[in-house]
């Protein structure tokens, strides 16, 4: 777990807590002003964002609060331990989502402009994993999204995020990439986003671009 040194259960009111790019927790009831919780966000991310990166063995945080205040379309999940630091709270983990778009190769190798929605980020501290915490985070995130494990695009996933895809949700045989992300078998099975908007535009490569077809 980790803790700071101002009273987490003030600015997180849920086990489970959701942040977008105003940095104010959903349902914030707290005592602070708005700029103070904010301040108290952007130190959260920052300090799970590099415990996250040190895990991976990245070189810079993939996640920090000035990141998440300009990037449109984000959001971080933030799970607490509510009886941590001496009923202060503590942070547990850290799990950021946030759409993009994306030219994705189907089975047959053509790839497609999509906006899917992404893992970007996830980290539980390492005193607290393999206790069910990051399911939970994992679980809220698919609610709260309402998205199914199969339509995420996940960025650079850790042997660790692959193993717990596999183990939670089956999810093991992939559909090769040119790019970072790894989506899965079943990606573009009835994908429910193209109801809504539209079907993705077919593209093919032509002498190392991409053009519409």
């Amino acid at each position: 777990m980790v803790d700071f040194n101002f009273n987490i259960n003030s600015l997180f009111p849920q086990e489970v807590n959701i942040v977008g790019t105003d940095l104010i927790p959903v349902g914030y009831q707290g005592d602070a002003s708005h700029a103070a919780a904010r301040h108290q966000v952007c130190t959260v991310l920052d300090m799970m964002g590099q415990a996250s990166a040190k895990a991976q063995g990245l070189k810079t945080a993939i996640t920090s609060g000035s990141k998440m205040m300009t990037v449109e379309n984000q959001k971080a999940y933030i799970l607490v331990d509510k009886s941590g630091n001496s009923g202060k709270g503590s942070v547990v983990g850290l799990l950021k989502v946030g759409k993009k778009k994306l030219f994705l190769l189907d089975e047959s190798g053509k790839p497609n402009e999509m906006i899917p929605q992404c893992v970007l980020d996830f980290y539980v501290a390492e005193t607290r994993q393999r206790s069910g915490c990051g399911k939970m985070l994992f679980e809220s995130m698919l609610m709260g999204e309402q998205v199914e494990p199969r339509y995420l695009a996940i960025d650079r996933p850790s042997p660790k995020l692959v193993s717990f895809l596999r183990k939670h949700y089956n999810l093991a045989r992939t559909i090769p990439q040119v790019n970072n992300y790894v989506i899965f078998c079943g990606f573009f099975q009835d994908q429910p986003a193209l109801a809504a908007s539209q079907t993705p535009r077919r593209a093919r490569l032509y002498m190392g671009k991409l053009q519409y077809v």
